[in-house]
């Protein structure tokens, strides 16, 4: 005999309670709670509905408990599904149902009348409904199954219950990120890059150096505010920002900031000791008031670092000010040559500007490296082999002054071999590989072809960028990105991809900060890298905050207007024929500059500018870097000309550089003395042990050959 819960009496009672339970505490949140995307004054409303609000953390663990419960039954007893455990289950999906629902509600409630905001809280409310509402319909289906007997429903019903659970489990994940910070979880987990206890010795932050007396100078200010404002985007704005305002206080604008929060300002400028945020940041993790309240810890370089800016004055430009950050200029610049020394065979355009610097820094000339060494480095840099004993033979033997010159110029002109080493610098660059992601699916373009013959030909680097922004068939894969499968964020959209690409290996510019929000470490707006990717879209973007549509449509621009205009209204290939010319015409000094930098960097260890993506970063040497860019530019663009100049100048020739500590050599305040020293690549490497033992790969492994042959 069947065991029924139900009885149609009873049903018809439960259903009338859950129509009230319902709908009635809807009608009072709306009509007097306060709007659900909260303000920083926006919590006053009546004290029945804040209490009735924050029972919802209380009331929500029950429904969770109680329907994953049942799902886990219903699996257990899926071939007996009038086992004795039916009225234990039954009783559980519908209280858990009832439970969902009232959760629901009183979550509502709360987020009229606390501070919360933003997608995350629009999520767990979404999930949270859709699990009231699923419950609701499980509870339904058992009375249909049970008192009328329609079996064939079982397994609709069942499949309803178990995503009932994924819905109560995802709102209530939703609702624990909101609650605890989104590293809630992974904060625990020893592999996590957020992970709680992670020694204070790998921590990536780089300080200021923290000098007891003395005045900043306004560098080392710009550069203290900006690391300290980065502590607060990763560390404070899931709490205090636009989406969420905890407190009454936001962290994200500076005169927020200053203004404090509903216990009054929280920082005294150069009193530390006097200032909430000190303290709140400095008390035991176990006291209710410390902060960060939820994720991980300030770690004590963090600390150190607020509390030094604290003492310093908290020093923070104003809104009227141009800018905070260094912005590199963007025309071309070609300053005279320093004359070269009356006692010293420097004739090399190279050699004269760091001649110059070096005299400047009182350092003198080193001895340059032997024949062995010289021949080594070129090989290594140029074509990307060894010399063979033959050949270091013969450079020994050679007696001509102008000898190594001489083997620099025969070395580019094998055009095979200097195409082949350095196709893999721009594969780096530009993104380019021969198989993963993408290529399965058709959401990825191969451009090896097209690029290892623009390098055998030598190709002008104007006309090279000029076919990657409006590219034929065989280079378009630069541009076209990777069309990911499935839903994907925002700023990964394959016209933000592209904007990002060339604003970055072009341009030297990092795009990706401004992709999803306006920056806090440049200028650069969210309107500003939508409007660049609108050049490569066939429809107009609407702009994206942090993944959030704005309801804002993007305009259509490249990122200097400067350069050129680009016509909105155009076809996507009129508008990349637009791009290109306007980014490669002469007067573009940036996208020069960034080109030999990169070379430089490539040959030297260290770019004239570090790191290479980063273009508005002092350089050590302006002059040489603007000079070698406009050399470049009159020298047709040659890629090999410029090796030609760097690799046969006394300044490459100087012995190489040991640097121990990264840091060091990219410090603000990096003084040049001779190319890094280097490790071989893998490449190299590999080609290295496969000319002189044996090879390493067979032929089956080439990816690529540019040849045509069939790989064996």
């Amino acid at each position: 005999m069947k065991q029924n819960f139900f009885t149609l009496s009873n049903f018809f009672r439960i259903s009338i309670l859950i129509l009230i339970g319902y709908f009635f505490p809807f009608c009072l949140a709306y009509g007097f709670a306060e709007p659900a995307v909260a303000t920083a004054s926006g919590n006053e409303g009546f004290w029945l509905w804040k209490l009735l609000g924050r029972l919802h953390p209380l009331a929500v663990h029950f429904p969770v408990t109680l329907l994953c419960l049942a799902a886990i039954l219903e699996i257990v007893t899926f071939r007996n599904f009038t086992s004795r455990l039916r009225p234990g289950i039954d009783l559980l999906v519908l209280i858990g149902a009832v439970g969902a629902v009232v959760a629901a509600i009183l979550g509502w409630m709360l987020a009229g009348q606390e501070d919360y905001a933003g997608d995350l809280l629009t999520i767990h409310r979404w999930t949270g409904v859709a699990t009231a509402v699923l419950g609701g319909v499980s509870a339904l289906m058992l009375y249909f199954i049970e008192k009328q007997e329609r079996w064939n429903l079982i397994k609709v019903y069942r499949g309803i219950l178990l995503f009932t659970a994924v819905g109560v489990t995802a709102a209530g994940h939703y609702g624990a990120s909101l609650t605890h910070g989104d590293v809630y979880l992974t904060s625990v987990m020893p592999w996590s890059n957020d992970y709680e206890n992670t020694p204070a010795g790998e921590k990536k932050f780089t300080l200021v150096s923290l000098q007891e007396g003395g005045k900043l100078d306004e560098a080392q200010e710009i550069e203290l505010n900006v690391q300290v404002r980065a502590i607060f985007a990763h560390s404070c704005y899931k709490c205090h920002s636009t989406d969420k305002i905890k407190g009454e206080l936001r962290l994200d604008q500076k005169d927020l900031v200053f203004k404090g929060g509903k216990s009054g300002p929280i920082i005294v400028p150069g009193q530390p000791e006097k200032s909430e945020l000190v303290r709140r940041i400095t008390l035991p993790r176990s006291h209710k008031e410390s902060m960060p309240g939820k994720g991980k810890a300030l770690s004590p370089e963090d600390i150190a670092l607020i509390t030094y800016w604290i003492k310093k004055g908290a020093t923070w430009p104003d809104k009227g000010q141009k800018s905070i950050y260094r912005i590199a200029e963007l025309k071309p610049r070609k300053p005279a040559l320093p004359p070269p020394p009356a006692n010293a065979q420097l004739q090399n355009p190279v050699d004269l500007w760091v001649n110059d610097y070096f005299k400047k820094n009182e350092r003198t000339w080193p001895a340059v490296v032997s024949d062995r060494t010289y021949l080594r480095r070129i090989y290594l840099d140029i074509i990307g082999m060894v010399p063979t004993p033959e050949e270091l033979e013969a450079f020994k033997q050679d007696s001509r002054p102008d000898k190594r010159a001489s083997w620099v110029r025969q070395l580019l002109n094998r055009n095979e071999d200097y195409a082949l080493h350095w196709l893999t610098f721009w594969n780096d660059a530009l993104r380019n590989d021969y198989s993963g992601t993408g290529y399965i699916t058709n959401g990825r373009y191969n451009i090896s072809d097209w690029l290892y013959k623009s390098l055998q030909s030598n190709k002008p680097y104007n006309q090279f960028v000029k076919e990657l922004l409006n590219p034929t068939e065989e280079s378009k894969g630069f541009i076209s990105g990777i069309q990911w499968r499935g839903v994907v964020n925002a700023s990964q959209r394959v016209e933000m991809q592209a904007a990002q690409n060339v604003s970055q290996v072009l341009l030297g510019l990092n795009l990706k900060c401004a992709s999803c929000h306006d920056s806090f470490v440049s200028d650069w707006k969210l309107a500003d890298a939508y409007a660049f990717a609108n050049v490569f879209a066939d429809s107009t973007l609407e702009i994206n905050r942090c993944d959030v549509p704005t309801g804002k449509m993007a305009d259509t621009r490249i990122l200097w207007e400067e350069l050129g205009t680009i016509d909105k209204n155009a076809p996507v290939k009129v508008k990349l024929q637009q791009l290109a010319d306007n980014l490669a015409k002469p007067q573009n000094g940036r996208l020069y500059r960034t080109i030999v930098n990169r070379v430089w960097a490539q040959l030297m260890g260290r770019g004239i500018v570090t790191p290479v993506d980063a273009m508005d970063n002092e350089p050590w040497n302006q002059n040489l870097l603007d000079w070698l860019a406009s050399d470049f530019m009159a020298r047709n663009y040659d890629v090999k000309e410029l090796i030609y100049l760097i690799t046969t100048s006394k300044t490459y020739q100087l012995p190489s550089v040991s640097i121990k500590d990264v840091n060091i050599m990219n410090a603000p305040d990096y003084k040049f003395t001779g190319m890094i020293r280097r490790r071989m690549s893998a490449e190299q490497f590999a080609d290295a042990v496969s000319s002189t033992i044996q090879p390493i790969y067979p032929d089956s492994a080439v990816q690529y050959n540019p040849y045509g042959k069939e790989k064996t």
